[in-house]
């Protein structure tokens, strides 16, 4: 993945210690008529979080979706959603999954 140049992953360090990091893929969609920055995953340790770390990661990675020209940054989630709500992101879809 991280030879990828349609996927950025950015780590957030403290004291050179990895508390948290982002996961973005970027690909081309009709429904954006244009590239949609998806966010695979977010984490931050726990004893970090509700420090604006999360935040952070979230703000680079609109950065970086600028950059690439995407036209939405999308996520799912199923806890966080008062946090995404906080930063600007609202509610527009249910999520589907089937384990295979």
């Amino acid at each position: 993945m991280l030879n990828d140049e349609n996927v950025d992953l950015i780590v957030a360090e403290h004291e050179s210690t990895l508390i948290g990091y982002i996961l973005v893929f970027h690909h081309l969609t009709f429904y954006a008529n244009g590239t949609v920055s998806w966010v695979e995953e977010l984490f931050v340790e726990e004893a970090f979080r509700k420090q604006g770390v999360g935040k952070k990661l979230m703000a680079l990675a609109e950065e970086k979706a600028t950059e690439r020209e995407s036209k939405i940054v999308a996520l799912a989630t199923r806890r966080a959603d008062k946090f995404y709500q906080s930063i600007g992101y609202e509610d527009s879809a249910i999520y589907f999954r089937k384990l295979l």
